[in-house]
């Protein structure tokens, strides 16, 4: 099948798909989850083929770090599904109701947006979360992974698409694109497609962004940031930064940039340096980090660098407001963290940091659909339109209005004849 027949039938299938009821996409999750975990086995040599052919080509390590698709890994896309499961049915949920007249009810519902085009790189476990929350979203998904990927992606899509289809879901809701050629077509498919989910590098993104007419959702950056204030508990910071940092690195809500007070730095520096050498960390500081531990020179490269690595840069800066003004030029809008104990500063932090995450005395690591309780994520999004932040099932939803009368027309109303109530009944 070429690619524009599978988004003709995709087209279609997500037509269906917006009617299915809720019990049924419930029983399509349970069966796609326990036909993952009977197939671990086949997932893991797959993707051990994918690992081995990636490094014999060279893949950059973050890249390799995402293609890897441990037994853990596994096992955390399976929870995530479960908890898709518990969530309510968006479908149909009435988020708005309003009597326009006597008899004449207006309701705003929620419905999926359609057919989602989703484009990564070397994250096999993205298929799963995208497909999944596609499917409790009644959306139909067009999937185009990255060639790294190949074998672990083909087999996820296999066992996704019969343990859905023999639970009642539309044949075609699910298609996986594997010609490096697609992605060109997919991206001049606007009459088929109806939103893109890019995930990957920067340079990947940033293309996808720029080369299409179709909506797209996602962020090309993750320069996330936390600042340690003044008044912060220094145990707590320490705490908090080598998480954000070190947990997992690989990511786009792990740290990049530390920015540090002045007041605090002599005490913090030191006891942070060596939390985060024990973990590996490279450590690259301005001329006043230079001058409290011994660090390799930052340069102004390094404030707009997501390194995806185990490198940190730290900036000292005078004041609070300093802080929230180098965070609003070089963060891309992520996640960014303040580490204090005056209630007044965090508040002023989170409200005049621009981004779609804003956190205090908490790592950034925790900016993820999963751990915010959406189930899972189909990506971080730092656009402001639609939907920011990690995107879970209701950024895959849009609305449309119902209007139910008994034979109302408008001319009763442009003549005076009626009269609008506008009652607002939910």
């Amino acid at each position: 099948m070429d690619i524009i027949q599978a988004a003709k039938q995709a087209r279609a299938a997500a037509i269906q798909l917006a009617a299915i009821d809720g019990a049924t996409k419930n029983q399509a999750l349970q069966a796609i989850s326990e036909a993952l975990l009977e197939n671990v086995e086949r997932i893991k040599a797959a993707n051990a083929i994918d690992l081995k052919n990636s490094e014999e080509q060279g893949l950059e390590a973050p890249l390799m770090k995402r293609l890897k698709f441990a037994e853990e890994k596994l096992q955390d896309v399976v929870d995530g599904i479960k908890s898709l499961i518990g969530l309510e049915e968006p479908v149909g949920k009435v988020q708005m109701q309003t009597e326009l007249d006597e008899g004449l009810i207006l309701t705003r519902i929620a419905c999926p947006i359609g057919v989602i085009g989703v484009i990564f790189e070397s994250r096999p476990d993205a298929l799963v979360q995208i497909s999944t929350l596609g499917l409790k979203s009644g959306n139909a998904v067009l999937l185009k992974g990255g060639s790294e990927a190949k074998e672990t992606n083909r087999i996820l899509f296999e066992i996704i698409r019969e343990a859905s289809v023999k639970a009642g879901i539309p044949e075609g809701w699910i298609v996986l694109l594997e010609s490096r050629e697609d992605v060109n077509q997919i991206l001049g498919m606007d009459q088929y497609i109806d939103l893109l989910i890019p995930r990957g590098s920067n340079a990947f993104v940033s293309y996808i962004m720029k080369n299409t007419n179709i909506p797209v959702m996602g962020h090309a950056d993750g320069i996330c940031h936390v600042y340690v204030d003044k008044t912060a508990d220094i145990e707590l910071a320490v705490e908090v930064v080598t998480d954000s940092k070190t947990q997992s690195v690989a990511v786009c809500n792990a740290l990049e940039t530390l920015l540090v007070h002045k007041d605090i730095a002599s005490a913090f520096l030191p006891k942070l340096k060596k939390s985060l050498e024990a973990k590996g960390v490279a450590i690259r500081g301005c001329e006043r980090t230079q001058k409290l531990i011994e660090v390799q020179a930052a340069t102004e490269e390094d404030w707009k660098t997501e390194y995806l690595d185990y490198i940190l840069s730290i900036k000292i800066v005078d004041d609070l407001e300093e802080a929230i003004n180098h965070i609003n030029t070089y963060g891309s809008g992520h996640t960014d963290c303040i580490v204090t104990d005056n209630q007044e500063s965090a508040e002023k932090f989170m409200m005049l940091v621009d981004s779609g995450n804003v956190f205090h005395n908490v790592s950034t690591r925790f900016s993820d659909g999963f751990r915010y309780g959406f189930g899972a994520e189909v990506g971080i999004s730092t656009s402001k339109l639609h939907a920011r932040g990690p995107v879970g099932l209701e950024g895959l939803l849009i609305y449309k209005y119902r209007l139910c009368g008994h034979g109302q027309v408008v001319n009763d109303y442009a003549t005076r004849k009626k009269s609008f109530t506008h009652k607002r009944l939910i």
